[in-house]
């Protein structure tokens, strides 16, 4: 059986719109839609402010705090408008298509994030407990399980958000137009890399999280494609990111929701680049573990 065999139903919708011109005006259109409501939103919000706003952006590039962790995951939310503008008007179609059958996705979501809840709670238990030091507590825990709904669903709506524009959007549209997975598989995940390259934040490391965020989105691109939906990765990217914001996250990246903290950040090259063969890792096993529960 043709391990990709449920890719066509995925990405037929986009056939009678599979023009190349579509899809590059459409991402760039996205793009811009999503710009123009963020800065919208961030007007607001800093007008709103007043005096207190130059104090809330510097909390907001960092993420510091819960309210400017909340939002940010939230502003995702404008990034799926972006796209459902793009998708109805240029393509012609339902915004949902880019999910596949939704049935289909939620089951398949269901399966793959209980394997992953599995997967996390067996990689806590087991040995080392720590990254060379203690973590440090970065939040009470009773105030930690208040925000907790709130927490997961705007790493809900920021996962989702991404999945439908890089492998919904992009990953169809290519799929629609072009065969080979030399196009439909890699332009996405390297679009998604380039969106991932922060020097500015990771200084040193920059090229190797970019490089990081390519393998992952091309482990989403085939996931995808094997199950005929976006509900597997969403599902493993929803994982993710609640162990990297909400569980346990760096002291200067995005920290405002998380438990715990490392004991080092971004700005310790040294410890980070450490780290991340294990991140790697434990990133080719979440896709075997998920490739596991859709039997794919």
């Amino acid at each position: 059986m043709n391990r990709y065999s449920a890719h066509a139903d995925f990405y037929a919708p986009a056939i009678p719109s599979a023009a190349l011109w579509r899809v590059v005006i459409g991402f760039l259109a996205a793009s811009a839609i999503y710009l123009l409501l963020n800065n919208l939103l961030f007007g607001a919000v800093f007008s709103a402010l007043g005096a207190q706003s130059d104090v809330f952006y510097r909390d907001l590039l960092a993420g510091r705090t819960p309210f400017a962790m909340l939002l940010l995951l939230g502003s995702f939310g404008l990034m799926i408008a972006g796209v459902a503008v793009v998708t109805r008007i240029i393509h012609r179609r339902s915004f949902l298509g880019l999910i596949g059958p939704m049935e289909l996705a939620l089951r398949q979501f269901g399966a793959v994030l209980g394997i992953m809840v599995l997967l996390s709670a067996v990689i806590y238990i087991l040995p080392p407990w720590d990254m060379g030091a203690d973590y440090v507590s970065n939040m009470e825990f009773s105030k930690w399980v208040l925000l907790l709904p709130f927490s997961l669903l705007g790493v809900l709506v920021q996962v989702t958000a991404e999945e439908m524009v890089f492998r919904g959007y992009v990953q169809q549209q290519l799929a629609a137009r072009f065969r080979s997975p030399l196009v439909w598989m890699v332009l996405p995940a390297a679009l998604f890399a380039l969106g991932h390259y922060l020097p500015d934040q990771a200084g040193e490391n920059a090229f190797f999280i970019a490089l990081w965020a390519g393998v992952f989105g091309i482990l989403m691109s085939d996931l995808t494609a094997r199950s005929g939906s976006l509900g597997p990765a969403i599902a493993v990217h929803f994982s993710n990111n609640v162990a990297a914001i909400l569980i346990t996250s760096m002291p200067d990246d995005l920290s405002g929701l998380a438990l715990y903290l490392t004991p080092f950040g971004m700005d310790n090259p040294e410890e980070l680049r450490a780290w991340l063969p294990v991140d790697f890792a434990l990133m080719l096993v979440s896709w075997l573990a998920a490739r596991l529960a859709i039997r794919r």
